[in-house]
């Protein structure tokens, strides 16, 4: 028992006695004697109960962790504590290898530890199922790509935005057709380029009868420059390259115009337009003015864009899907995200975000697809979206806007006007949409409840650029020139959005021009500075990028000399036929109506429109009908007239140009007084010849005088430019 207990004891005292005779003992070499290397295996063994303690204890708490777990996971299912299906659903959210379920592999990606595999489609991609949408979850923190963020920009871009944007000069490209083809007819004539053009509404479903008699009246042809122009602001790639609102015109005697009456101040033939200088400083001047509007501080301070809110409180608790939803549709992966946001509206049909989600979807594969049901469809899913409960003001701002524009897209402009007149009630401080109201009744010809409308908005913001040139350009279609200036000028000058507009421009440089002031030609100048015109004389709005652009061209060089010889050689034919019709005193020959004189009288007899043949026309007119279904350039040329035009004596056409760089106009001289008839085209002044052609660019500023004794005859052929190539002469909408 002693040896235990010294054991024991020694056990007990090692620790000190070592540690006290540390110093000897590592003088000693460091050993210990073996009765003290006993006594520490001794006690760390056996008596040491402080050493064993932490392994028995973890065993021991570890065993009792697992059976509490085991315990706890055995009632959970037992009492069906948790809805595992609920939990499972919602995770499935965040698949991102499309097995269907959330595992490891989905939550490296969501980690961002490994790459994001394809998921393997199990439909035929033209009828994508709701397979797994989510193809990468933006982290937590992520805000800028929130959906809120994205759409941003789209409340604060009113119709008025959306119609007048900066115009630049685009380029057409030329390339092989790959979009898939049309569905009923959404874009006529679009297999160019891979790209299309505004539509007309007449090209739909409401086609509207093209007159072979009269002009349009302004409004009118307000009404079908803003459907030209809508689609473009949709799909910036559009086949044409033109200016982004262009404008749709008819011609009306030798003459083609601009979209409303035009009237231009005529320098004397002798002095010349002065354009190279004092105009060119003179726009300087005015650039530097209406920059120095822009760039003031309270004016960006007005423009300051406030964040829209587009989500109601249960929208925000299912954000995560939302955006998700929202990435795709950004990408481009239309059908994909037209699946998602399907399978959100069935899920939470109460959610106007989804369904405002999938209205979008619908918009763009409306605009994939060239499909006017699609449309169809978006337009009625941005309605729904309205009359839903608890959606946020500014979404129902933004669906109703939207419908609106493509309901003006289908040419359904009264619809439009319903949209835009509700709007208008549920948000009456809006000055924008009232803006928008008043574009939408010149779209219908309405121009005097317009009129009312921008006098309502002038009254309360006297300011608002866009109200003014829209009041002083109604002001100038009723011919109150003197009164549109100062509302056209002032409203460019406000550098608002949607002021800085080609028609603008051409409407005040044209009014000052009617009264006589020279400082018309330092706009245009400033419209050519700022892309709206190919040059201070060509101010044409609906071109193609990189033509031959000169005011006057030779048969040779125009390559249609068989055309020119043939209309030179039965020219006695034309012109009997011609003659004929005028003794018939039948009402054949239209007068011009669009105030296109400053004096005097002219009519048009037109066998040809838009590349549409007149049949009943050409019943009086057989032979000269015949001889030129020869020639496709002409007959095919969707964009001219071919037509009799007869001007009378004491007749002045004010300057003006065509609508188009596309063509080239052929006048054929049948009835030639000797003295007193004259056409200027640029800065150059011709006469006709009898039995002879004349050939000019339109879109040129050209200008007519007859001061003879008789009346003057003549026939206009108009052909396709003769550098655009067969694709774009199928492809280019009509004018």
């Amino acid at each position: 028992m002693a040896p235990r207990k010294n054991a024991k004891g020694g056990g007990g005292n090692s620790n000190s006695s070592s540690s006290s005779s540390s110093g000897s003992g590592s003088s000693s070499g460091g050993s210990s004697s073996p009765g003290a290397r006993r006594d520490t295996k001794h006690g760390g063994h056996k008596n040491g109960r402080k050493g064993g303690l932490p392994g028995s204890s973890f065993f021991t708490w570890f065993m009792v962790i697992a059976l509490l777990g085991v315990w706890t996971s055995v009632a959970v299912v037992w009492f069906d504590l948790i809805d595992y299906e609920e939990v499972l659903g919602k995770l499935g959210v965040y698949d991102a290898d499309g097995d269907g379920d959330f595992d490891v592999d989905d939550a490296k990606v969501l980690l961002g530890l490994k790459e994001r595999s394809a998921p393997k489609p199990t439909v035929p991609p033209e009828e994508p199922e709701p397979y797994p949408w989510l193809e990468e979850l933006v982290p937590e923190g992520a805000g800028s790509q929130h959906i809120e963020d994205e759409v941003q920009e789209e409340i604060h871009s009113p119709l008025h935005e959306t119609v007048y944007t900066e115009h630049d000069f685009q380029q057409e490209e030329d390339g092989p057709a790959g979009e898939q083809q049309p569905e009923d007819d959404f874009l006529v004539g679009s297999d160019a380029d891979d790209r299309f053009e505004p539509l007309e509404a007449g090209t739909l479903q409401e086609e509207i009868e093209h007159s072979y008699t009269a002009e349009e009246t302004a409004s009118q042809v307000y009404k079908q420059d803003m459907e030209e122009m809508m689609y473009e602001q949709e799909n910036p790639e559009s086949i044409e390259p033109v200016i982004d609102d262009e404008k749709r015109y008819h011609d009306a005697d030798d003459i083609t115009y601009q979209d409303y009456d035009q009237q231009v101040y005529e320098p004397s033939e002798n002095e010349g337009i002065e354009t190279s200088d004092n105009a060119v400083e003179d726009s300087h001047r005015i650039l530097e003015k209406t920059n120095r509007k822009t760039d003031d501080p309270e004016q960006k301070e007005k423009v300051k864009k406030k964040k829209p809110k587009l989500l109601n409180k249960f929208d925000k608790t299912i954000k995560a899907e939302l955006d998700a939803a929202e990435k795709l549709r950004k990408r481009g992966k239309i059908e994909e995200a037209v699946a998602a946001f399907e399978g959100l509206v069935r899920k939470y049909p109460q959610s106007p975000r989804a369904r405002y989600g999938r209205a979008q979807c619908e918009d763009d594969l409306a605009e994939k697809r060239r499909s006017n049901d699609v449309l169809r469809r978006a337009i009625e899913t941005y309605q729904e979206v309205s009359s839903l409960p608890d959606v946020p003001a500014d979404l129902v701002k933004l669906s109703l806007k939207r419908r609106s524009e493509r309901q003006q897209f289908l040419g359904h402009m009264r619809g439009s006007l319903v949209t835009l007149q509700k709007l208008v009630h549920l948000f009456p401080d809006d000055t924008s949409l009232k803006n928008d109201l008043g574009v939408g009744y010149l779209l219908i010809g309405d121009n005097d409840n317009a009129k009312k409308v921008y006098e309502e908005v002038l009254n309360v913001t006297p300011h608002d650029g866009f109200a003014k040139v829209h009041y002083g350009f109604i002001l100038k279609a009723q011919n109150k020139i003197a009164e549109s200036i100062p509302y056209l000028k002032e409203g460019i000058e406000s550098g608002d959005p949607g002021t800085d507009d080609g028609r603008f421009y051409f409407h005040l440089g044209d009014a000052m021009q009617r009264v006589g002031n020279k400082e018309a030609y330092k706009w245009y100048e400033l419209g050519h500075k700022r892309g709206h015109f190919a040059s201070v004389w060509q101010r044409s709005l609906y071109n193609v990028n990189g033509l031959k652009a000169q005011p006057w061209w030779t048969p040779k060089e125009t390559g249609y000399t068989e055309l020119v010889k043939s209309l030179e050689r039965n020219w006695k034919l034309i012109r009997d036929e011609g003659l004929s019709v005028m003794d018939e005193a039948k009402g054949l020959f239209l007068p011009e109506d669009e105030n296109l004189r400053e004096k005097g009288d002219w009519s048009q007899f037109t066998l040809w429109q838009q590349g549409r043949k007149n049949e009943n026309a050409c019943k009086g007119a057989p032979k000269t009908c015949s001889l030129l279904d020869k020639f496709p350039e002409t007959t095919g040329c969707r964009r001219g007239q071919i037509k009799y035009s007869v001007m009378h004596p004491g007749t002045h056409v004010w300057p003006h140009t065509g609508p188009t760089n596309c063509r080239l106009r052929m006048h054929l001289g049948l009835v030639i007084p000797k003295e007193g008839c004259k056409i200027r085209c640029a800065n150059e002044t011709k006469t006709w010849e009898e039995g002879k052609v004349l050939i000019f660019d339109d879109s040129f500023e050209h200008e007519v005088w007859q001061d003879a004794s008789s009346f003057r005859l003549i026939f206009i052929v108009d052909v396709w430019h003769p550098e655009l190539t067969p694709q774009q002469r199928r492809s280019l909408p009509a004018i």
